[in-house]
């Protein structure tokens, strides 16, 4: 499948499980709100300081499964994580992408932004984008 193919599911569909690897080997699971974003899967790390975070800086391969309500259609993004935080991303620009993956991710305005971006900021949050290296799924 090509992403392309099923970045109408994943723009309506917003439930899902990413998958990272612990230092052990052994895989790490976190239920997370996702969706599309310049052409990608992404999903906001509230808590920069998440188990999946650190994984993801240690070794960026993951598996998000993004799944419909009623569990008839899933899709599977298998690839590689880019965090952008307040390590590697200018404040006002990454305000602007956590903003932004709020409204993909809820597809409404947040009520208060200003309270968000402090939440964000305290919790030191992070974006994290898949760029899709396999996917593959069942949509009916």
């Amino acid at each position: 499948m090509e992403f392309r193919e099923v970045s109408t599911f994943l723009e309506s569909t917003h439930r899902g499980v990413v998958t990272t690897f612990q230092p052990n080997g052994v895989v790490q699971v976190s239920i997370v709100v996702c969706g599309v974003y310049q052409h990608g899967l992404t999903f906001v790390a509230v808590s920069g300081r998440s188990a999946k975070v650190r994984n993801l800086r240690r070794d960026p391969r993951c598996t998000v499964l993004v799944v419909a309500d009623d569990w008839s259609r899933y899709v599977v993004v298998e690839g590689r994580a880019i965090l952008f935080d307040s390590n590697n991303t200018e404040s006002k620009e990454l305000r602007r992408l956590l903003r932004d993956i709020y409204c993909v991710c809820a597809t409404k305005e947040h009520p208060n932004w200003e309270e968000y971006d402090s939440v964000m900021e305290s919790q030191n949050a992070a974006v994290i984008s898949i760029h899709p290296e396999r996917i593959y799924g069942l949509l009916r």
